[in-house]
Parts: C-alpha cells; sequence; structure tokens
C-alpha cells in the first residue's frame, strides 16, 4: 500500500469526470480513490495519484498563458508486455495519436484520454 506522502500526483483537466474515471480505471490498470461526482475524481495507480478535475472544480479554473506547447506533456506508464497491452488497448478502440517509436530507452506510444490528455506507454530497452 501507498501512503500519502509516497504519492506522486498530478491534475488533468478534463470534460467529462466520469468518461475520465472510466477510461483509466477499465483501460489503463488505475484504481478510483474518490469522487466528487462531476467535478472531480481521484485516481491511483501504484505512486501515481492521476486528480482529474472537471468544468465545475476548482483545479479546471483557467491559468496564465505560459506560452507552453501544447500536447507534450504526459503522465508516462511503464508496461510489462508492452505489445500485448497496446494491441488490447486498440482492440479495445482506445484512440492512440501515434505510432510505436523505438529509441536507445526502450518503446513508446501515445494515447488520448476522453478530454485529449496525452498518456506515454513505455517499454524500457533491455539493459
Amino acid at each position: 500500500m501507498t501512503t500519502e506522502d509516497q504519492l506522486v500526483s498530478v491534475r488533468y483537466v478534463v470534460d467529462d469526470v466520469a468518461a475520465a474515471v472510466d477510461f483509466y480505471t477499465t483501460h489503463l490498470g488505475f484504481a478510483l480513490r474518490f469522487s466528487a461526482g462531476d467535478a472531480f475524481a481521484d485516481v491511483g495507480r501504484g505512486p501515481l495519484r492521476l486528480l482529474l478535475s472537471g468544468p465545475a472544480s476548482s483545479g479546471a479554473r483557467s491559468t496564465p498563458d505560459t506560452h507552453a506547447a501544447p500536447g507534450r506533456n504526459r503522465i508516462h506508464l511503464v508496461l510489462g508486455d508492452f505489445d500485448g497491452q497496446v494491441e488490447q488497448l486498440r482492440g479495445e478502440g482506445v484512440r492512440f495519436v501515434s505510432d510505436v517509436v523505438s529509441g536507445p530507452g526502450g518503446r513508446q506510444i501515445l494515447l488520448a484520454d476522453p478530454a485529449g490528455n496525452l498518456v506515454e506507454l513505455f517499454e524500457p530497452a533491455p539493459r
């Protein structure tokens, strides 16, 4: 069991909290930790705490324009059976936004949650 002080939290702003919870718990192995209806949910996977903030939440309020490049930030999930899990997710209709990319550190593919937030699925290169 991971304690609160061992968690790493990331906030994603989503259009539909229920759809986001369903996506992360059904397809990516997250567990629902807390829900505040259509405003907010807290899901977790190991030490990752993903805060899903809907339009009615304080976390979804506008932030200053930082001129950040869109689509570059994402959570990074390491998979044990990369090919098998990617194929399973394709079969479940998950929307991938890239092809598998291989590099010196391993292989990755990007998918988008229902609100368009990116998730990187990763398989480390053999060491």
